[in-house]
């Protein structure tokens, strides 16, 4: 049974939601597994024509639990194969179905991509993205495979040089989300939206989105997709404030 998130099957559609609102639904690799597994359920699923990604707590995600990967002694499931970002990003690239982030609170760091792995995001007005690693003295390896494909070179400098926090309505402007709405709403929106594209014609979801993959132009996702670890987390400092 899934310890850190839980997979809510609606008419058409479905939820994963990541359960660590105590962390602020920070990723550990127990966590970035079950969304795995989840996306591969709903693969499988031809009932299923779009997903909602979510935090409880009105909180996307805050990046990797530094906390818990330098915790000592470390948490029970390290060195255990129990999932890991990378796979997690694997899945999401290949989900059939469009998937839906609600992008509450802020989506930082690993988070950020998390995000980017989607089709659509909407976020609430005063929710923020932040690709922060810059501070932490560290690299970007997911964020900049999705951003290579989300976005352009310039765009995704401006993010990562500056690692700053950037608000929906300059999200909006630059291109890097769906829409917002107010932050009360954005739950709601995303249901809206998951449940309108079940509506349609069993199959067109997935034809479409495979027609949108095809065209990145990316032979070898596993290539893509860096398999080095990101070992500089192991002493990397919290993002300030």
């Amino acid at each position: 049974m899934p310890e850190f998130s839980r997979l809510d099957i609606h008419e058409g559609w479905a939820e994963i939601v990541i359960e660590r609102p105590d962390r602020r639904n920070s990723l550990i690799p127990p966590l970035a597994g079950e969304i795995r597994d989840h996306i591969e359920q709903l693969n499988q699923d031809d009932n299923i024509s779009a997903i909602v990604l979510r935090g409880e707590g009105g909180y996307f995600c805050s990046g990797i639990d530094l906390k818990a990967l330098q915790a000592d002694p470390p948490p029970p499931w390290t060195g255990k194969d129990v999932g890991d970002v990378r796979s997690m990003h694997m899945a999401l690239y290949y989900c059939k179905k469009p998937v839906i982030a609600a992008l509450e609170k802020f989506a930082i760091n690993a988070g950020a991509s998390l995000a980017f792995a989607c089709d659509l995001i909407v976020a609430g007005e005063t929710a923020f993205l932040q690709i922060g690693e810059i501070q932490q003295g560290v690299g970007i390896p997911m964020n900049a495979a999705w951003l290579k494909i989300k976005t352009t070179e310039f765009q995704a400098a401006r993010l990562a040089f500056l690692g700053d926090r950037v608000k929906a309505p300059e999200l909006l402007r630059l291109g890097l989300i769906s829409e917002y709405v107010s932050d009360d709403s954005v739950v709601e929106r995303c249901n809206e939206i998951a449940a309108t594209i079940a509506s349609y014609p069993t199959g067109a979801a997935e034809a479409i989105k495979r027609s949108l993959v095809a065209q990145r132009g990316i032979d070898k996702p596993e290539d893509f997709f860096p398999k080095t670890a990101n070992s500089a987390l192991n002493s990397a400092k919290m993002l300030k404030d």
